[in-house]
């Protein structure tokens, strides 16, 4: 019983759900290849300068979702129960309010793990600089796999 609300507490820390109404800046399908990471950095990087996020959000932003779509592209899309060699990671851009929301999305259900990573590791990085680096980020399940997002204060 404890482990059980041990995990409803995760659940509740990590759930998001983006308002209906939110407006999609952007959309990009990327294919199951590490080489796309650097066009998800550039596609994100350029949303955010079209819609003036404030002066250091495309450039965090880029790096946060290379983080992102190194993880969904590494772990998401790899050993994923039914899922197709030719399975994407779709990479979404939207506004709420005053944040710029990021969204990774896919095909494997398994949960993003935070790590410690030790000083020599060369792995086991990404969410704690995504943590550190972002105004919150979380994931949510979907019924294709899970959604890894953070947001950033844009448009203070």
């Amino acid at each position: 019983m404890t482990e059980a609300i041990a995990a409803r507490t995760v659940l509740a820390e990590y759930r998001y759900t983006p308002d209906r109404l939110v407006p999609v800046l952007g959309e990009k399908w990327l294919p199951r290849d590490i080489r796309c990471v650097a066009s998800a950095r550039r596609f994100v990087r350029d949303v955010a300068v079209d819609w003036h996020a404030a002066e250091d959000v495309p450039e965090v932003a880029e790096l946060l979702v290379s983080e992102l779509v190194t993880n969904a592209l590494t772990h998401g899309t790899t050993g994923t129960t039914g899922a197709p060699a030719t399975s994407a990671v779709r990479v979404t851009v939207s506004r709420e309010k005053d944040l710029l929301v990021v969204s990774v999305h896919d095909p494997c259900p398994a949960l993003p793990r935070l790590r410690q990573a030790g000083s020599l590791d060369l792995h086991g990085r990404g969410l704690a600089i995504v943590e550190a680096f972002s105004h919150h980020w979380g994931w949510a399940l979907t019924p294709y796999g899970k959604s890894v997002w953070f947001q950033l204060l844009a448009w203070p």
